[in-house]
């Protein structure tokens, strides 16, 4: 069992702005200080846009810190996840999940509150949430009020 002191996780929306390089540079840099600060896991709950774009920034970031750990955390089986994406988009989730350090799958098949019960099984185990909050409905600002309740940090980008 992963203590839960050392563990941070994602959430944000699936659509990003056209030039995601100022997002990606703080993401980065929120990252590389929770590092410095014990951080160790980073959970991912592998969707398009904010998910993968932070599971493949703790990616590349492994490169100067070998010791951190990517997690994916699926809602459900990684077929029935990326049902109904382009191929690209199948490519991009599949070359992230082959590079990830564990791919976690927590229910065996898709129901209508898997992706809530994700999002919820990541906040209960992080000590941290990180962020991209732009919309004030959908999973993501149900994720941030959920972390809220719990009593988790919240870094928002």
């Amino acid at each position: 069992m992963v203590e839960r002191s050392k563990v941070a996780c994602f959430s944000g929306h699936r659509k990003l702005p056209q030039d995601c390089t100022e997002l990606q540079a703080n993401l980065e840099k929120v990252i590389i200080s929770l590092i410095e600060q014990g951080i160790v896991f980073f959970g991912s709950g592998a969707a398009l846009g904010f998910d993968q774009l932070a599971a493949e920034t703790v990616l590349k970031l492994k490169e100067d810190y070998p010791h951190i750990r990517l997690v994916m955390v699926l809602p459900c089986p990684p077929e029935q996840q990326s049902s109904r994406w382009n191929d690209e988009q199948k490519n991009r989730y599949y070359e992230i999940l082959d590079q990830a350090d564990k791919v976690r799958i927590l229910s065996q098949q898709y129901t209508s509150s898997c992706m809530l019960d994700r999002n919820r099984h990541m906040v209960d185990n992080s000590a941290y949430l990180i962020c991209y909050l732009r919309e004030q409905h959908g999973g993501t600002f149900y994720t941030v009020n959920y972390a809220e309740q719990q009593g988790i940090k919240i870094l928002r980008l």
